[in-house]
Order: C-alpha cells, then structure tokens, then sequence
C-alpha cells in the first residue's frame, strides 16, 4: 500500500479529484462518513484526510510515502521531504500588508505581525531589516489597526479581507501553491509507483 496524506478541506477535495481522474480512485472516499482513511486494494493506495498543516510532518516521519501540502509550509517549516510537482492549486501569494498610506521608518525596529516567522525572518533579513517578530495565530490584519504591529506577512489570496480591515498589500513574498511532496527514504524504495503517480498527474495538469 502507497499511503498518500491529504489537507481536509476544498483543497483537499481538489487534490483526490485530481488524483481520481489520472486513475487513483476510491469510491469511499465519497462516501457521507466521519472515517479518516480509505483504501483501494487494486490500485494498492491508502488515502488518509489530515490537517493540511499536518500533512508534512505525516510525510516527514514516514506515516505517509507521500502528500500534498503547501508551499508556504513547505517554506515555514522546511521539513526534510522531496518537493517533487506543484499542483497549481491553492494559488495565493505570501505577502507583506501594511494600513494604507503606511511609510516605513527604518531608523526604528519594524514590528512584524504573522503566523509565518521563518519567512518573515528570512525575507527581512535578505533586505538588512531589523525587525521585531510577533507570532501570532490568527486575526493577523487586527495587530495593525490595533497598534501591536506596523506590518503583517501573511497569506493573500484576493485580498478582500485586507482591504475590508483598512490594509493592503505592500510587497509580494513569493507565490504560493499545492505542492505533491514525498517522503526521502520511502521514495528510495517505491520510486516506480511514486513517479508513476507523479507523472500521472502532471499529465493531467498539461492537458488542463
């Protein structure tokens, strides 16, 4: 059995569309149940439903051969996985949101609200930046209007919310997406069905 981790949610039912229609179907998957896994004996694969922030540490640790999550996990947390395809699902943007007419005073330490510390970290300190990191879990867009931060970095994907809460954007980070990732010591020994996989599905974005 290849175990393959899925994200719960529409991205997650996306993705096993995707991998239904290159031929890696499982018909209780569809099934109105609270089950978590789901096999597939003839095509010899168990599909599990995990939280999509989850989905690395699953790979990582050899629970699952392989899995879908995205890159901006993939960037946050730097798991050791092979990043083998980008899906292109999920499509939004890592990026840094400031109150509107905001002016960067870079004589001061910046304060940077986000639940993406690494890539904060990273980006800022490519451009020299000092900066004050302050992790937080979730309602990112109220640190600004609230004073606890100047900037947040966060995941944008129309940027709706940001404009309704007094924000834009100000600088893109890097794009991100749904990426197919594998596990490095499983894939040693399970290439052919794991590449098998892999290029079953490219062929079916190509052809998209």
């Amino acid at each position: 059995m290849l175990n393959i981790a899925l994200p719960k949610g529409r991205l997650g039912e996306k993705v096993y569309e995707l991998f239904e229609k290159a031929g890696y179907e499982c018909e209780s998957i569809r099934e109105n149940n609270r089950r978590l896994t789901f096999e597939n004996p003839e095509k010899g694969i168990r599909y599990f439903w995990v939280k999509p922030s989850d989905v690395s540490i699953y790979v990582e640790r050899g629970a699952a051969d392989i899995g879908v999550c995205g890159k901006d996990i993939l960037l946050e947390y730097e798991p050791d996985v092979y990043e083998l395809l980008d899906l292109k699902m999920g499509k939004c943007r890592m990026a840094v949101a400031a109150p509107k007419g905001f002016r960067d005073n870079t004589a001061a330490t910046l304060k940077v609200a986000t639940k993406f510390s690494n890539i904060a970290a990273k980006h800022y300190a490519k451009k020299s930046r000092d900066i004050d990191i302050i992790h937080l879990n979730g309602s990112i867009e109220l640190a600004p209007i609230l004073g606890l931060s100047d900037v947040i970095v966060d995941i944008v994907e129309t940027g709706k919310t940001l404009i309704e809460n007094g924000l834009e954007p100000i600088e893109d980070i890097v794009p991100i997406s749904a990426r197919l990732i594998a596990n490095k010591a499983h894939y040693g020994f399970k290439t052919d069905k794991i590449n098998e996989i892999k290029n079953s599905l490219e062929k079916i974005l190509e052809n998209k």
